[in-house]
């Protein structure tokens, strides 16, 4: 759907392995014990239930020699979730190759590392920030996800972010296993699909991780004060994605990028679609059907990558 929930994803994979293996503070072979791709070409999943109407948007630019389909995609969903739809199925049974954000968001070798990096920062705990309210408001955050205050105090802003967005979701229902991208990339590894990604995973969790400490700090704030009410814009955005609903799409995108700050919007929207939108009208000199699966909401708001590609002259027309 976005960077925040795509990365509160990866965030709630560490918490089922344990938090103290994800900030180092067990040894990392732990972490790599784990392996989430014990078969790298599992079967295809179970066919998705159908969306009514027309189900979720996809756009497709075409020129005398390609086909590139643009398909906006939900991180965590309820088990049993209604979002296939026939033109999605045609569209992806005809791609030669399929692009994610990433290869494999769940590369377990990469984000132990990556984390043990980047989370971090006992130097500046969150309780040297934190209002006495907002420190209430996050010490219940963390214990529904199962750590405690403690554990969590030494975590840069952004990683405490992540850890108490997942909360709420995961407890109405919404898991990643269940995400739209997880499924399409499993179809397209059964299929024997080639799979590309449009950034690696030290791209997405760096660029969050060099976030100015204001802009951390407004964006757990942000988290703190809508955590009462998470699991419920979450099922409002499904709704609207589902329906195909762009007009919800663009308000969850603002409400989840610039209606938090103006740097949360670039970092996790508007450079990261210039730079994907580069690709795209790179990959469309080639030949050929290609099909991209991205968060929803970088089809959706200010600087979407219809947008982008439209101001190259590239024309992305909705199927």
């Amino acid at each position: 759907m976005n960077f925040q929930i795509a990365l509160g994803r990866a965030a709630s994979r560490l918490q089922s392995i344990g938090f103290g293996v994800a900030v180092g503070l067990a040894a990392s072979v732990a972490f790599l014990a784990v392996d989430a791709h014990a078969a790298e070409t599992p079967a295809a999943p179970a066919p998705v239930a159908r969306a009514a109407g027309d189900g979720p948007a996809l756009w497709a630019i075409r020129d005398a020699d390609s086909t590139i389909y643009l398909y906006g995609t939900i991180h965590m969903l309820k088990t049993g979730a209604a979002w296939g739809s026939d033109k999605v199925d045609a569209a992806f049974d005809s791609a030669s190759d399929v692009w994610f954000e990433v290869t494999d968001p769940d590369d377990q070798s990469v984000l132990g590392p990556l984390f043990q990096h980047y989370a971090m920062s006992p130097d500046k705990p969150l309780s040297s920030w934190l209002t006495p309210q907002e420190q209430a408001t996050l010490d219940t955050a963390v214990r529904a996800v199962g750590l405690s205050p403690q554990q969590i105090d030494p975590a840069r802003p952004w990683f405490a972010a992540l850890m108490i967005a997942t909360g709420p979701l995961k407890a109405a229902g919404f898991l990643p296993e269940n995400g739209a991208e997880l499924n399409l990339r499993a179809r397209a590894l059964a299929a024997g699909k080639p799979i590309h990604g449009l950034e690696t995973l030290d791209q997405q969790i760096g660029g969050l991780a060099r976030m100015s400490d204001e802009g951390q700090m407004t964006y757990l704030r942000r988290y703190l004060a809508t955590y009462s009410t998470a699991a419920d814009q979450m099922e409002r955005a499904v709704a609207g994605w589902s329906a195909g609903d762009v007009a919800a799409m663009d308000r969850f995108a603002f409400e989840n990028g610039r209606g938090i700050s103006e740097e949360v919007h670039q970092i996790f929207l508007a450079k990261r679609n210039a730079d994907w939108a580069n690709q795209i009208e790179t990959l469309l000199k080639g030949s050929g059907v290609s099909f991209i699966a991205v968060g929803a909401a970088h089809l959706a708001g200010d600087d979407s990558l219809q947008q982008l590609l439209a101001a190259k002259g590239i024309s992305v027309v909705r199927q």
